[in-house]
């Protein structure tokens, strides 16, 4: 059979069996998540009839253990059914037990044990369809924490944001991170790199990059053109995000933040939102990133202007999650008092 008819053919049974498969893990792991659910709620429910006293507890999960595992196979450690039984605690209405998430994601999940923390990891982790490797790199450089120092002077609201609706994309400011965390890279921290070798790097690892800037995000290039009375200039990086339809221009310093890179990266907005932008899309976004920026720097060198322009540092390293978490806990004590 010619190859312009066997192409096609395979193709259409191909899209039917791919979506079978699909279709086949969801219900799996829909009847998996709720079979896990039923476990943890039959163990709350013995311990609390008494039926297994508060001393006998784990040498009874550790028998019932080595039942299951001799009659249905692996995946029933006593590990995997404390966290079963943790599951029916934490998430006792049934209906709020997402099946687009898998019992990976929510074992990753509940060993977070601020719930407002764990809601948002939750809530983004669907919104954002994060693998379970995804949302363990996002746990590891503490993204929860480093979404709130940005935003300032943390309040409640802003908690109860985070916790209840992830990552909400309203404004340009709602997707600036500070620091934004490079550990992909695998760049030494001290070693001088210079900027075009810096965005070689992030190019090469640009699904990786993608998913550090957050959701809705779009690569359109790198040293873009930019002409302005027969001169030309060239914008590090440019990307376009989908829900803020805005394009976001970014651009790469390895020094800390300069006036003069402002006034740059502004030259750049206007350009954009004259000669590029289409009738649809909102005004262009600018982030400068550098090694270090200063509070009166920032101030004097962002203030008065009407682009969307945002400094943030970025790190070749995991930042020290639990400095982020104090500093996180001493604000939000501030607006407790």
């Amino acid at each position: 059979m010619p190859n312009n008819i066997m192409n096609p053919l395979v193709n259409e049974i191909k899209t039917i069996l791919d979506l079978a498969r699909n279709n086949v893990a969801r219900v799996i792991n829909k009847e998996l998540l709720m079979s896990y659910w039923k476990i943890g709620e039959i163990i709350i429910r013995y311990e609390q009839n008494d039926s297994i006293r508060a001393e006998y507890g784990e040498k009874t999960l550790k028998q019932l253990s080595k039942e299951l595992t001799k009659e249905f196979g692996r995946g029933f450690s006593v590990s995997n059914l404390q966290f079963m039984r943790r599951f029916y605690l934490e998430y006792q209405i049934q209906q709020t037990v997402s099946v687009k998430l898998s019992w990976s994601h929510y074992c990753e999940l509940l060993s977070i044990s601020d719930k407002d923390k764990r809601s948002f990891y939750e809530k983004e982790s669907i919104n954002s369809n994060w693998s379970v490797r995804e949302l363990k790199r996002q746990l590891n450089t503490s993204l929860y924490e480093r979404l709130l120092l940005s935003k300032g002077d943390i309040n409640k609201q802003e908690v109860l944001n985070l916790a209840s609706k992830g990552m909400e994309l309203s404004k340009p400011s709602d997707m600036i991170k500070d620091p934004y965390v490079f550990e992909f890279l695998g760049l030494p921290e001290n070693k001088p790199v210079m900027e075009s070798d810096l965005e070689k790097a992030l190019i090469e690892q640009i699904e990786k990059f993608l998913l550090e800037l957050g959701r809705g995000f779009m690569f359109v290039g790198t040293q873009q053109r930019v002409t302005v009375n027969n001169t030309h200039y060239y914008v590090d990086m440019v990307f376009y995000n989908k829900p803020l339809k805005s394009y976001v221009l970014i651009e790469l310093k390895t020094t800390k933040l300069m006036p003069e890179a402002v006034g740059q990266l502004n030259m750049y907005l206007n350009y954009y939102e004259n000669e590029i932008n289409d009738k649809d899309d909102n005004k262009p976004i600018g982030i400068i990133l550098c090694t270090d920026k200063d509070a009166l720097t920032v101030e004097y060198a962002l203030g008065g202007l009407s682009s969307n322009i945002f400094a943030s540092k970025y790190t070749y390293y995991i930042p020290d999650k639990e400095k982020l978490i104090a500093e996180v806990e001493r604000v939000v004590r501030n607006w407790n008092d």
